[in-house]
Parts: structure tokens; C-alpha cells; sequence
């Protein structure tokens, strides 16, 4: 409900209609997808935050709380945005983007050797860096399109 504040409708509509041309609708799935991607994303990082603020000392709990609550609210602006075809989705996007990035360089650089860096390393390949990916594409594709 308060993602409604921040993402108000937009007039010029949907995606694709029944007479537009097989490119259009083509499009317009693709986006559908890549927002229930971004705002699956967002969502998922939700419980994630819990478990960070419960297993982690005070303070380094702040600093990854609060950095992973910026992704999610990024991923879950740019996700929503792209599900209603709204062009404002490139700036939340470039935004996750980079803070993809970091999350994953500071995991990757902290982590101690073992398990710990193993585990680093597989969210980072795994997850952080194609979202960060895909949202470095829609940022920056959208620009030549909209």
C-alpha cells in the first residue's frame, strides 16, 4: 500500500492492446516479467532484514539492515513501476544497481576464508550481480526506448 504513494498511476496505460503489433506484446511481457523479478527481489529481502538484525552484532546489524532495506526498497520501486509500464522505473533501477554492487564487493571483501567466503561468493554470483545486472540494463536501455 505505501509503494502506491511513491509509484502514482500513469496515463499512458498499460503494456500491450489486442491491436498492437506481436513486438509490442512481446515487450510488454518481457517488462511484466522483469518487474515480478525486481519485485520478487525486494520482497524476499524482506525476512532477510529480520534475520540480519537478529544474527548480527548491534552495529554491523545497522549497517547491512540498513543498506539491504535501501535494495529492497529500490528493487520493489523499479519492479512495481515496470509492472504498470511506467518510464520512472530507471532511476530506481540504476539505484539498485549499485547498490547490488556494493553489497556484493563488501560481502565478498569481509567474509572470512571458508565457508563464510564460499557462502559470499554464491550470493554474489547467484543473486546480487545478475539483479545488479538486469537493473543496470533497464536503467540504461530504457532511456533510448521511452
Amino acid at each position: 500500500m505505501a509503494l502506491i504513494a511513491f509509484n502514482p498511476p500513469v496515463s499512458n496505460g498499460g503494456y500491450g492492446t489486442a491491436g498492437a503489433a506481436h513486438g509490442d506484446v512481446s515487450r510488454g511481457r518481457v517488462r511484466r516479467r522483469q518487474g515480478r523479478i525486481l519485485a520478487g527481489a525486494g520482497l524476499a529481502l524482506l525476512p532477510w532484514l529480520g534475520y540480519l538484525a537478529g544474527t548480527l552484532p548491534p552495529a554491523e546489524a545497522a549497517a547491512w539492515v540498513t543498506l539491504d532495506a535501501l535494495e529492497a526498497v529500490c528493487l520493489l520501486a523499479a519492479g512495481t513501476r515496470l509492472l504498470r509500464a511506467d518510464p520512472r522505473h530507471r532511476a530506481p533501477a540504476a539505484a539498485a544497481a549499485v547498490l547490488l554492487l556494493a553489497d556484493a564487493c563488501i560481502d565478498v571483501a569481509t567474509a572470512a576464508p571458508g565457508a563464510e567466503l564460499a557462502t559470499a561468493m554464491a550470493m554474489a554470483v547467484g543473486a546480487e550481480l545478475p539483479l545488479a545486472a538486469l537493473c543496470g540494463v533497464l536503467a540504461a536501455r530504457a532511456g533510448a526506448r521511452s
